[in-house]
């Protein structure tokens, strides 16, 4: 556990920088629901695939500016010049595939019967414990490929079960602060 020096423990990894520490404080780890907010989080979550969390959050409001505020039924409406339209646009990560996948994931979206929110929120797991040690917080639990395969078969695309779980963390489906972290339990 760490300090920023303003005297809260917190989480090894939502020390620094301060874009991480406002984040784990304000952010990960709290129950989001909502469709469009559900769909900002799976589509953060595959633009992150293989690079650094970090990158995404100083991306984020050029990310919200270029998928119109992750709204699904917007994103669903983008055709081939909105793909090129992105690929052009430096302010996010700019890469064909997860563009794609982002579109494809918002039809698939749309399609869902009861929303995404109550969808994805269908997989999660019993309340347990804070982990002690980060070493104990796992990448991968039988929800989330319960999830990951699930969305695939909906048409997701980038969904994996190490995406679906980071996502579970983000929103609040599961609570992995550490134990001894300042943030309060939910």
């Amino acid at each position: 556990m760490s300090n920023a020096g303003d005297g809260l423990t917190r989480c090894p990894w939502g020390e620094t920088p301060e874009v991480y520490r406002d984040y784990h404080d304000q952010e990960w780890g709290r129950p989001i629901r909502g469709d469009d907010a559900l769909f900002e989080r799976v589509s953060l979550e595959a633009f992150q695939s293989g690079l650094s969390w970090l990158v995404i959050l100083r991306k984020r409001e050029a990310f919200r500016k270029a998928f119109a505020d992750f709204s699904i039924a917007k994103v669903a409406a983008f055709t081939e010049a909105d793909a090129a339209r992105l690929l052009g646009d430096a302010g996010i990560v700019r890469n064909r595939m997860k563009i794609d996948a982002t579109i494809a994931n918002a039809k698939a979206a749309a399609e869902l019967d009861g929303g995404l929110s109550d969808f994805v929120w269908s997989f999660a797991p019993e309340p347990r414990a804070r982990p002690a040690r980060i070493t104990d917080v796992p990448a991968v639990t039988p929800e989330s490929t319960a999830l990951a395969k699930a969305l695939k078969k909906r048409g997701f695309k980038f969904v994996g079960p190490t995406t679906a779980y980071a996502m579970m963390q983000a929103i609040g489906m599961v609570d992995d602060h550490l134990a001894d972290c300042h943030v309060p339990a939910r």
